[in-house]
């Protein structure tokens, strides 16, 4: 907005009238502004982008869609798209979406790339799992699910189920299939990712189940 240097330079006199003849503005909305600089339209869209922000730094892997559900539980309403502006405005992305590059540089590595390279096979059970999340549309809301298959089986060996898609929904399935397994629970630190080899630690004396 040019508002700002019209006001600047009639601090320093040089008259509104001659600066807005010269950039071209009317007086009026000027005048206007001038009483109010900050409407209250823009005073709900910065309370909204503060409020995307604390979702987005609690959660970083929320996209935007997720973020204005939490904006909207926190009593601010705005559609998907304003959020989606705001946080493209101010590259808030999900950690599990691809990095936008700036000044020409190229995007980085996607989080979502095939890590076993197209390779689906397995000469033994929890030699390989693969990881999925989905989401189901219920009566009662959103319902999301995170499964891991076994390669080698071909069979589901874990999952967690959760109205919310937080990390520890891929930490839970983890650990489920790792019980089911005979395996040791273990701590992670930090999701999980689509296609990611996931290493099981033996128990001595037990056989992993086929």
């Amino acid at each position: 907005m040019i508002y700002p240097l019209v006001r600047e330079l009639a601090a320093d006199g040089v008259a509104v009238a001659v600066t807005c003849r010269v950039l071209k503005l009317a007086r009026q909305p000027y005048y206007r502004w001038l009483a109010a600089p900050f409407t209250d339209h823009d005073l709900e869209q910065a309370c909204l982008a503060n409020a995307s922000f604390d979702a987005h730094r609690d959660d970083p892997e929320f996209g935007h869609r997720l973020l204005g559900d939490e904006a909207r539980e926190a009593g601010h309403r705005a559609c998907d798209r304003t959020v989606w502006r705001i946080c493209r405005d101010n590259a808030w992305w999900s950690v599990f979406g691809k990095k936008r590059g700036k000044n020409g540089k190229r995007s980085g590595t996607p989080a979502h790339d095939d890590l076993v390279r197209r390779d689906f096979t397995a000469t033994g059970p929890n030699e390989l799992w693969l990881t999925d999340i989905t989401e189901h549309p219920t009566a009662e809301g959103k319902l999301y699910l995170c499964a891991i298959k076994d390669v080698y089986s071909n069979r589901i060996v874990g999952y967690s189920i959760s109205d919310r898609i937080k990390s520890r929904l891929a930490v839970d399935a983890l650990a489920s299939a790792v019980a089911r397994r005979g395996g040791r629970r273990r701590r992670l630190h930090g999701p999980l990712r689509p296609g990611q080899p996931v290493p099981v630690p033996e128990v001595p004396g037990r056989a992993a189940p086929p």
